[in-house]
């Protein structure tokens, strides 16, 4: 008796691949917006206008309740504390190489006074000239 030689088959059936890209895309949709970036930061309060915003990077220092600075480009997910010594070398790499980078400052209402000099003075140092503060519009009592 002679055999048959059973062709090879040699589609891959991406039905099922389809099917588990679609349920990941569901999973990512459903969790991006829950998912928070940055440093928390209790922002002061303050009556000024909101500056326009672009698709531009922006260069944002914050100093939190416990007096760590952080420095985060654009959106990264989870900033390290850094040393103010160090901000000075990373922000003047920065503009550097873009000087047309925003900078901004959040602080913590609760820090000192001093700590947002320092971290002005060694902006001013690493060669950011227009530094603008982030605050938070401030809550109407009716």
């Amino acid at each position: 008796m002679e055999k048959r030689r059973r062709k090879q088959m040699s589609e891959i059936n991406v039905v099922p691949l389809i099917d588990v890209m679609l349920v990941l895309l569901i999973v990512f949709m459903i969790t991006a917006p829950l998912m928070t970036q940055g440093i928390k930061v209790d922002l002061p309060q303050a009556d000024a206008e909101p500056v326009e915003s672009s698709d531009e990077i922006t260069l944002v220092i914050s100093i939190n309740d416990e007096g760590s600075y952080f420095i985060s480009l654009g959106a990264e997910d989870d900033p390290q504390p850094v040393p103010l010594e160090r901000i000075q070398e990373d922000v003047s790499k920065i503009l550097n190489q873009n000087p047309a980078v925003p900078v901004f400052l959040e602080g913590d209402v609760s820090i000192n006074y001093g700590l947002v000099t320092d971290l002005l003075a060694t902006l001013g140092e690493a060669g950011a000239q227009n530094v603008r503060l982030i605050t938070r519009p401030p809550v109407n009592s009716n």
